[in-house]
């Protein structure tokens, strides 16, 4: 076992129900499961590889690839719903030529839609990074977007 990975399993005891915490914490450290982190997972807690991949793929937070340097998450739950959520979606995916749960080639933003973010009032809502911003327009994500963009240009 690497260092990285000792860090990540400090406080675990191999026990067979920590599977998902440990993939969230994986996921929360690294940004996303690699097939090495899987591997790692499966002989730390002494179960079989197609176990690991079976749960984590089983659940939708978990992430295969590496996400951007900005995580747009676009609230879909109710509220938001209701609010058209879905054109603002459209908005982003147009403006940064993704779709839900893919990266800009620059590896800049990636673009994930969410059950809730729990800002009901502010619908529709998204937060990019731990920055919420809410009572979206598709006319207003270019100003919201241009805000991350890196110094030097948009795209």
């Amino acid at each position: 076992m690497d260092k990285d990975f000792d860090s990540i399993f400090t406080g675990f005891s191999k026990k067979q129900e920590e599977l998902i915490p440990i993939l969230q914490k994986i996921q929360n450290t690294m940004g996303f499961l690699s097939e090495d982190a899987m591997f790692k997972v499966a002989g730390f807690l002494q179960i079989p590889e197609s176990e690991v991949y079976s749960v984590a793929t089983f659940y939708a937070q978990f992430r295969f690839e590496p996400i951007g340097e900005n995580l747009i998450k676009v609230c879909h739950g109710t509220a938001c719903y209701v609010q058209n959520a879905q054109i603002i979606t459209e908005a982003l995916e147009n403006e940064l030529d993704i779709k839900d749960r893919e990266t800009t080639k620059d590896a800049l933003f990636t673009l994930e839609s969410v059950a809730c973010l729990g800002c009901c009032s502010l619908a529709p809502v998204m937060m990019i990074g731990d920055n919420t911003h809410g009572k979206l327009s598709p006319a207003g994500i270019p100003e919201i977007l241009s805000q991350y963009f890196k110094k030097g240009g948009k795209k």
